[in-house]
């Protein structure tokens, strides 16, 4: 039965106000709802039940979307990315060694607008992890089945079977379907299936179904707060420029990359890898045309990967005809335009890091973000491996080229890990292997920042398996 609070929602999911979550003593209290916070609160609702512990979240940004944007029909095509360029933070306009990075302040964060590729990261680029692939494997198919992950999206698609035959034939026997967070179950039954693409609001849709917690949005998460030794709780601000103390035994900070370390910078938090390690994929596109008349009349679509090996140490996408030529082009076109992504590994080095810029306070008054980058000998290397590869399995596929293979700035593909990265030494790592914050209980990280980017892999399957065992930790040793 509802409680009498919940018959009067004035909004999709049940808001609390921020001066009662000021007089709560949370056992958790999770910063961000994006990928790392919304499994970590799935996971902490889903293990606890209604056992009486208190969880709350607070999000800085505001009510955006109930899904992802991609359930909504009214983003069907080029409006999906006109309405996410609306809702971004170009904040790479202000940081000229990472230019093209962003931020979405939103429920749910960039779970709202991601392209829910969701591979795992092969077991080999674990070598240089505290942990083996071996402890990540239940996490993996634990978020794999809440988010329905499955590469069923291209089954019996003519343009799928052809290129993958040509891709494994043509030097490529990797190549295979990009598994997708797409639920491909059609309604029936009685059983309501209208939510397909994954988002971190089913997350917390699952939760809600589970037992109740509170959630602030609009609410920015200014510092951290110890008392001997151990989490003790956050300062936030509001909107409306008031602050207030939220006392909780245990603090998961999912706020993102950049904002995660800026918000542990500010509070004072030691470490000496707080913010340093910064990486992102490295990003090569390419862009090609094939013939109509290679294919049949019923067209289908293509997701196709090639995943990192022990000598590639990047990973090749395939996407096409692309989305919105299914929207605009007549039924038979003279040529199908398709799209060649590469992402590489890129070396994790002390100095690209993230730092406070104390001569640009936002309107918080926190210290705006400074980021250091630039690509190494290592780095250089693979980039030039990456764009030789891209070139070649256009010429595989007999494409005819549009857009040479080109390289992107750093921090173009919102793949940024590593500022609070986990491992065993203190000196080189942020957190430990459950992503505890070195040295203070209590403390957690639960996003890309925890991330060794070792797999040229979309990150955020990742995230969410680590979020879900950083919380199964949490469980199993809370008093």
């Amino acid at each position: 039965m509802l409680n009498p609070s919940q018959n009067d929602m004035k909004e999709w999911i049940p808001l609390t106000p921020i001066e009662k979550m000021a007089q709560t003593d949370y056992d958790v209290i999770i910063v961000g709802s994006g990928a790392g916070g919304g499994a970590a609160l799935w996971r902490l609702c889903e293990k606890w039940g209604r056992n009486g512990k208190r969880i709350g979240l607070v999000e800085a940004g505001d009510l955006l979307l109930p899904t992802h944007a991609a359930n909504i029909p009214v983003f069907n095509g080029p409006r999906f990315e006109l309405f996410q360029s609306a809702h971004s933070d170009y904040i790479g306009n202000r940081l000229p060694d990472f230019p093209n990075v962003i931020l979405i302040r939103a429920l749910g964060g960039r779970t709202l607008f991601w392209a829910m590729e969701s591979p795992r990261f092969p077991p080999f680029t674990f070598e240089t992890w505290p942990i083996t692939y071996r402890e990540i494997a239940p996490y993996y198919n634990i978020a794999e089945r809440i988010m329905k992950v499955n590469t069923i999206y291209s089954l019996g698609s003519a343009v799928q079977d052809i290129l993958l035959e040509r891709s494994r034939t043509g030097g490529l026997p990797e190549a295979t379907t990009v598994p997708l967070a797409l639920d491909p179950q059609a309604t029936q039954f009685g059983q309501v299936h209208s939510d397909p693409a994954f988002s971190s609001i089913s997350y917390m849709a699952y939760a809600l179904n589970t037992r109740p917690f509170d959630l602030s949005v609009r609410t920015r998460a200014l510092q951290v707060f110890t008392e001997k030794g151990k989490a003790a709780g956050i300062k936030v601000m509001t909107w409306d420029g008031k602050t207030h103390f939220i006392s909780a035994r245990t603090v998961i900070l999912s706020a993102s990359t950049l904002e995660t370390p800026r918000i542990l910078l500010h509070s004072g938090i030691p470490g000496e890898a707080i913010g340093r390690n910064l990486v992102d994929h490295s990003f090569v596109s390419a862009e090609a045309t094939a013939n109509r008349q290679m294919f049949p009349e019923v067209l289908g679509t293509s997701k196709i990967y090639v995943p990192d090996s022990e000598q590639r140490r990047f990973h090749m996408l395939l996407l096409g005809p692309t989305l919105y030529q299914q929207f605009v082009e007549p039924p038979v076109a003279d040529s199908l335009k398709f799209l060649f992504y590469t992402y590489g590994t890129v070396e994790p080095r002390l100095e690209n890091r993230v730092y406070l810029n104390p001569n640009q306070l936002d309107a918080y008054g926190v210290p705006g973000i400074g980021v250091e980058f630039s690509w190494s000998s290592r780095d250089m290397a693979i980039i030039e491996q990456m764009l030789v590869s891209t070139g070649k399995w256009v010429e595989t596929l007999n494409m005819s080229p549009l857009q040479a293979p080109e390289l992107w700035p750093p921090g173009s593909i919102k793949h940024e890990s590593g500022t609070c990265r986990m491992g065993d030494n203190p000196a080189t790592s942020a957190c430990n292997r459950y992503g505890q914050i070195h040295g203070i209980p209590g403390l957690f990280v639960a996003d890309n920042s925890v991330l060794s980017l070792t797999a040229g892999a979309n990150p955020t399957l990742t995230t969410m398996a680590l979020a879900m065992r950083t919380a199964d930790y949490i469980v199993e040793t809370s008093s």
